[in-house]
């Protein structure tokens, strides 16, 4: 292993373990066809830098070994289209880990054109859960999509058959953002739903009835994931009437361990708001967006509304919210700036009362300002109060490549790049800790594009902290 300085580890070492024999017996053998995709209303499947002194040399050999992991990935045999079985998928009994890294899911394969949106946690019998969206005929955010979710016993190693979460026929189900809630020892899950021929756009620029904007549904799980319970739905508890676009995270949410507000959970989440009466515009602007966080005190039931931070300044745009529980007990939240005026592309803020507001508002994380505009994972590893504070994405300003931890040791305040993952295209992610020495990585990339593959990659914290 090659270190250059505290926590910035240099690439190559890691590339050059990824092992080849990263078995997945249950994954692409064991898939799932478009009829999955027909269903009733309501009705779900549940069972079913050192770096860049090189950068040519180190490009290539990230992308060598994204195409060697995503070769591992599909070694489970060849896909099929045939419908998934109404009963969860036989077990891993493997209880040790045996791999570097694992691909759960590979465009393409078990009817679906891509997968997108990688979210993941751990359950308290260490069973990892890799849920991502499986989109039916591309790529886009718009159209046929299903949430989706595979289970691993051997800490993200192997894989069992997908199985569709929820999807319901003619709407858009997407965006998960799951938690483990230890209290309940149950998943919570929450999904958002909308005419699969609504955008975006549509929902932002105020032209489609309300019944056709963005709604929020919760779910749960008693079993591992093995199965969930029917979508819920929760709008009216976390979207303001006036609030137009609306999602929650992607990604994990937290369940705060300490404090008054001890259990309770806690989710980012964004909206865009109305443009004020006699406005002329129609409210897609990205100055329009804001940040916001959703809590429940009572394990899922019930949920409230915690900060909202709206700005029409377009200084800072916030977007998809991620949010960490800081060893003081305290939360930190980190938004995507959407193409906000200020140099970085993140931003960051503190609440000292579970998320119900903020001591500051969001603000500019210059030391993250290599960013580009997309989606962050927030992991504060737990098990010493002098972990630092981790964050995963992209490390070029201007494109989706070069995954990369990065590491703050003052509470989300100031930051530095902790490992490059490699220089492979790279977007959305996900981070776990599966054990009190290793971190899990969820994450979208591949040898071409970064809608390739959603790879998953076991990290020691040791690579990371020393």
């Amino acid at each position: 292993m090659t270190r250059s300085a505290w926590g910035l580890i240099r690439a190559e070492p890691l590339i050059a373990e990824v092992e080849s024999s990263c078995n997945d017996p249950l994954g692409a053998a064991s898939t799932f066809g478009p009829s999955t995709r027909h269903l009733r209303s309501g009705v779900h499947s549940p069972h079913g830098v050192s770096m860049r002194t090189n950068r040519a040399a180190l490009a290539a050999a990230a992308i060598a070994a994204v195409t060697l992991v995503t070769a591992c990935g599909s070694s489970g045999g060849k896909a099929s289209d045939t419908k998934p079985t109404t009963s969860a998928a036989a077990p891993v009994t493997t209880t040790k880990a045996s791999c570097k890294s694992s691909v759960p899911y590979t465009a393409g394969v078990g009817g679906y054109a891509s997968y997108r949106i990688p979210a993941t946690v751990v359950t308290g019998t260490g069973t990892v859960l890799a849920f991502a969206e499986g989109r039916r005929n591309g790529t886009s955010d718009a159209g046929d999509i299903d949430t989706v979710v595979r289970r691993s016993t051997d800490g993200g190693c192997t894989w069992s058959a997908a199985k569709v979460v929820t999807a319901v026929k003619g709407q858009n189900r997407n965006n998960p953002a799951p938690v483990y809630d230890p209290a309940t020892r149950q998943v919570v899950l929450l999904t958002l739903g909308r005419p699969d021929t609504v955008t975006e756009a549509q929902i932002r620029g105020g032209k489609v009835a309300d019944a056709d904007s963005m709604r929020i549904y919760s779910q749960t799980s008693s079993d591992d994931g093995a199965t969930f319970s029917a979508p819920t739905e929760i709008t009216s508890q976390v979207k303001k009437p006036d609030w137009r676009w609306y999602a929650v995270g992607p990604g994990h949410g937290i369940v705060l361990t300490t404090g008054a507000h001890k259990g309770r959970i806690i989710f980012g989440a964004n909206h865009s708001v109305t443009p004020p009466a006699g406005s002329t515009d129609d409210g897609s602007a990205d100055k329009y967006l804001a940040a916001n966080a959703i809590y429940s005190d009572d394990n899922a039931k019930t949920w409230h509304i915690g900060f909202v931070q709206e700005n029409t300044d377009g200084v800072v745009n916030g977007n998809e919210t991620t949010a960490a529980e800081l060893p003081s007990g305290d939360v930190y939240f980190s938004t995507r700036n959407q193409n906000g005026s200020a140099p970085s592309h993140r931003a960051g803020g503190t609440s000292t009362d579970g998320g119900a507001t903020l001591v500051s508002p969001l603000a500019p994380v210059d030391s993250l300002a290599q960013i580009p505009v997309i989606e962050a994972s927030l992991l504060q590893p737990t098990g010493s109060a002098s972990m630092p504070l981790l964050l995963s994405g992209p490390s070029i300003p201007n494109a989706r490549k070069g995954m990369t931890i990065y590491a703050s040791p003052d509470a989300g305040k100031t930051w530095k790049v902790a490992m490059s993952i490699s220089e492979a295209p790279a977007a959305y992610s996900d981070l776990v800790q599966l054990d009190a020495h290793t971190i899990g990585l969820l994450y979208e990339t591949g040898a071409k594009t970064e809608n390739d593959t959603i790879t998953f990659l076991r990290i020691p914290l040791t690579r990371i902290i020393g």
